[in-house]
């Protein structure tokens, strides 16, 4: 269609420090910024002084070409110790904090603001820093592999910048930092959000425990949502998941309230939000009141979300441990499509002509075991499977029982786990066995087979909000 002025979508001169949209899927500051939409600019100015500022950018050199669009890298810190005794007992936050990024994500606004584009990198992910000069110390250090998490604990909002920057040759024009407080609050204030889950959710580390169902989540248990990561075998890719569950349905509560256009609701909002959140500098009054007009016409389905893609589970590296190392080929079409800001399905590769499982091989661990009796075909299981993409141990043993046929021994809180590796294993048979955990066993037994699988759409890969909230789970 030829392109026309809209006068309901009137713009001021694009400016690179200046978004509009920049932050509306984030799990706290999105709410203050819709709803500027119905308040004046005085009002919004006192805002922009309760928000804690931070400069990321300081002296960054050697930086990646800057695409189309606007990118925020939005990191959500621990911060349990501005939490109450009395709470973190209640949401099992004991610990100490680590001073580390819980969440990152980068939120990808298109030129034309009609898309909004988010990708979950796993907080495990190997990365490489660049070289870099400690803040405190003054010590310079070589690049050197880490955690992509724990960027932020050794150089702070800038090294976790520069890291996410060197590992995606995505340029960064915002940065926003959230906490567990923030994040609680929020919800709170917002009356809860609804979820909708088909499977049973708990976890013991956290104290999640959802039945199948529709749930509101207060800001207590939406944490515990967000935090989970042994709620499946799936690990921190399951927690991504509920992340961008999460993300669409504040989205969806946010602008179907009607705090938008309520300045009563408004206050009381961004008063428990602002307290803890941090923003560049460059993100000030202006920018949330052109954020709040945007976002009037905005709704889930104009928002996409995916984590980047995996290519090896339990990469291990020394010093380090375990970690996620992304798969070279599938990430860079990811990237590339922010820097060209093409929407993120561009980037999915064609599907093959393969059995559909319900969870991605990648997010399902297995131990083998050599059933048959015969020597090496435990090995040859394992390759066979880790080939096929499943997280396998890498150290296969020997059964103590025989089996005719493979046998896959599950825990039936991972039901969805096991039926997908039976795709991939044509005629084995399925045994639940109660407190078996996260890790799948396989037997293998005589004429041990394994075929490759696909995910279904929308459990990895693409999924726009719409896809992810309540009505897009049937």
């Amino acid at each position: 269609m030829p392109a026309s002025p809209r006068p309901r979508r009137r713009r001021p001169p694009r400016r690179r420090t200046r978004p509009r949209w920049a932050l509306r899927l984030t799990t706290t500051l999105s709410v203050v910024v819709l709803a500027s939409a119905g308040i004046g600019h005085s009002v919004v100015a006192t805002l922009d002084a309760d928000i804690a500022r931070v400069d990321p950018f300081k002296d960054m050199k050697n930086r990646p070409r800057a695409g189309h669009g606007m990118n925020v890298l939005l990191v959500g810190t621990d911060g349990r110790d501005k939490i109450s005794e009395d709470e973190r007992r209640k949401y099992r936050l004991g610990g100490a904090p680590c001073h580390c990024t819980d969440t990152i994500m980068i939120v990808h606004i298109s030129e034309d603001r009609d898309r909004a584009s988010v990708v979950s990198l796993p907080r495990d992910s190997y990365a490489e820093t660049p070289p870099h000069t400690d803040e405190t110390t003054g010590q310079h250090h070589k690049g050197h592999p880490i955690r992509i998490n724990a960027a932020y604990a050794e150089g702070g909002p800038q090294l976790t910048v520069r890291t996410v920057e060197h590992m995606t040759g995505v340029k960064i024009d915002h940065y926003m930092e959230v906490d567990f407080t923030s994040f609680m609050k929020t919800v709170d204030v917002l009356g809860g959000v609804k979820i909708c889950t088909s499977e049973p959710l708990r976890d013991s580390y956290t104290g999640l425990n959802l039945s199948p169902g529709t749930h509101t989540l207060l800001g207590g248990e939406a944490l515990q949502y967000v935090r989970s990561r042994h709620a499946d075998a799936s690990s921190d890719l399951g927690r991504m998941k509920r992340q961008q569950r999460f993300l669409a349905a504040l989205v969806d509560r946010t602008t179907s309230s009607g705090i938008l256009f309520n300045p009563l609701r408004f206050r009381d909002v961004t008063r428990a939000v602002l307290g803890s959140v941090r923003a560049d500098r460059g993100f000030g009054t202006d920018e949330l009141i052109d954020l709040g007009r945007a976002m009037r016409n905005f709704s889930p389905s104009s928002s996409e979300f995916m984590t980047v893609p995996i290519g090896q589970m339990g990469f291990a590296v020394k010093g380090i441990g375990s970690t996620l190392k992304w798969d070279p080929v599938r990430s860079a079409r990811v990237f590339q499509a922010l820097r060209d800001d093409k929407p993120l399905a561009t980037a999915r590769p064609r599907a093959a002509a393969v059995p559909v499982v319900d969870v991605a091989p990648s997010e399902i661990r297995v131990q083998v075991e050599n059933g048959s009796g015969t020597d090496g075909l435990g090995r040859r299981a394992d390759t066979a499977l880790s080939s096929a993409g499943f997280h396998t141990t890498g150290k296969p043993v020997t059964s103590a029982s025989r089996v005719t046929h493979t046998v896959i021994q599950y825990d039936p809180r991972w039901d969805r786990s096991a039926r997908s590796l039976g795709v991939a294993l044509p005629g084995s048979e399925l045994r639940a066995v109660k407190g078996l955990g996260a890790t799948l066993k396989v037997i293998a037994g005589a004429g041990f087979e394994v075929r490759k699988v696909r995910v279904r759409e929308g459990e990895v890969g693409v999924v726009r909000g719409d896809e992810v909230g309540c009505g897009g789970q049937g």
